[in-house]
Parts: C-alpha cells; structure tokens; sequence
C-alpha cells in the first residue's frame, strides 16, 4: 500500500475508535514519525494530510528542513534532546515533544528569549520508570512543569511518553491510563501558564489503545510509511 493509502487506512481507524468513544477525530493529532526517511517520502506524507511531521535527529532534521521537507505541516522534535543540540532546534521546531529536566527547560527557554519567541514544548514523562528511557520520573513531574511555567519563552503544551512494551498488551495499556491520568491532573492544576491540552502517546503498534486511553497526538511511522 502507498503512504497516501496508510495515512487513510489509519485515519478510517482513528475516526472510528473517535466515534465509540464519543469524541471528535479532528482532536486527535497524527504526526508522521519520519526518522530515516526521505524527504520525498515525507511530502508525500503531508501530502495525504498528516498532522505534523516528527524527527528524533537534529542532523537529520536540518539536513531534511534544508531541502524543504517540511514545508507543507508542523515539525516536532520526538527524539531525547541533548544540551548542545537546543540551539539547533529552538525556533526551528514548532514544538519540542521530548523536554525531560530542567536544565533543558531553562536552556530551552534563553534560547527562545534571545530569538524574542516562545517555543512550544511537551515534557516528556518516564511512566515506566526505565532507567535506559528518557524522561521525568512521575512525581517529578509537578516541579519540572512548575519551573516551567515560570521561565520566560517557553509554553507547556502538554505530556509525551513512550511506555514499556510487553507481549501482553493489557500491560502497556495500564501505562497509558497511567499517563492519562497524570495529565489531567497536570492539566487541573493552577499554573501561571498553564496551556496543557496535548496527550502524546502511542506509535505503529499501540495508538488504537493510546487513542482509547486518552492520548489526543500519536506519533506513527512505519504504519505509515512501511518496514525500514
């Protein structure tokens, strides 16, 4: 099947698992995870109507963004984010999903102040607390989000995860009701500024479950545009 053809495949399953649950699919948010993929590839992608475009490499991103790749939709950064690479990817990036201390939020928002601009950003939440995975731990997660809300040139937009994967999907999905419930408890409380409207959580293999927990932005890729 053609990525056009993917891209309806999955938004006919969107729409449908929107429709058991009483919500709107226009909610829900389809980026294109396009790690080593073309930038033909990713037009064609946009082309069919994705959300957004999301990349886990800065040197592939600029390479990509030099020749126009994203051009057409949103780019969001969905890759750990190092120090020395935040100057790369600020104001570059429509959003940044992958914001996991606070260094980074305070490197995040100078970067952002100097350019006279505020940079959208999801933090990004261990839930599974795996030490090899990126990510604030849970009960980390009211302190990062409050330094936030106090740092000039940075908006929290909302939570991603990547949860552990087992054989046993009920699992995984425990994760995600987990996650779910983190955000509306972040999403309730009184910050400053608050802007938290965005759940971003599954990707090829679990956004049907995601999407019935609550996520409202799947990051999809080889559903998309096939096995690399």
């Amino acid at each position: 099947m053609s990525i056009t053809d993917n891209i309806m495949r999955i938004r006919e399953e969107i729409a449908d698992i929107a429709a058991g649950m009483g919500r709107n699919p226009s909610d829900i948010r389809l980026v294109a995870a396009s790690k080593t993929r073309s930038s033909d590839e990713i037009r064609q992608a946009t082309a069919a109507g994705v959300d957004a475009v999301g990349e886990n490499r800065v040197q592939e991103m600029l390479i990509k963004n030099a020749e126009g790749a994203y051009n057409s939709a949103p780019l969001h950064f969905i890759g750990s984010l190092q120090s020395n690479k935040v100057r790369q990817i600020v104001g570059v990036c429509d959003l940044i999903e992958s914001v996991d201390s606070p260094a980074l939020v305070e490197l995040i928002g100078k970067r952002a102040e100097a350019q006279n601009i505020v940079q959208d950003v999801l933090i990004e939440v261990n839930i599974g607390k795996e030490p090899q995975k990126a990510g604030v731990l849970p009960e980390l997660l009211p302190e990062i989000v409050e330094l936030a809300s106090r740092t000039e040139g940075i908006r929290v937009l909302g939570l991603m995860a990547i949860p552990p994967i087992f054989d046993k999907n009920e699992r995984t999905c425990n994760y995600f009701d987990a996650m779910y419930q983190l955000f509306v408890d972040i999403r309730g409380k009184k910050y400053d500024n608050n802007h938290v409207r965005f759940l971003s959580m599954g990707m090829s293999d679990s956004y049907a479950d995601a999407i019935r927990a609550g996520s409202n932005m799947v990051r999809i890729g080889s559903a998309i545009f096939g096995e690399r």
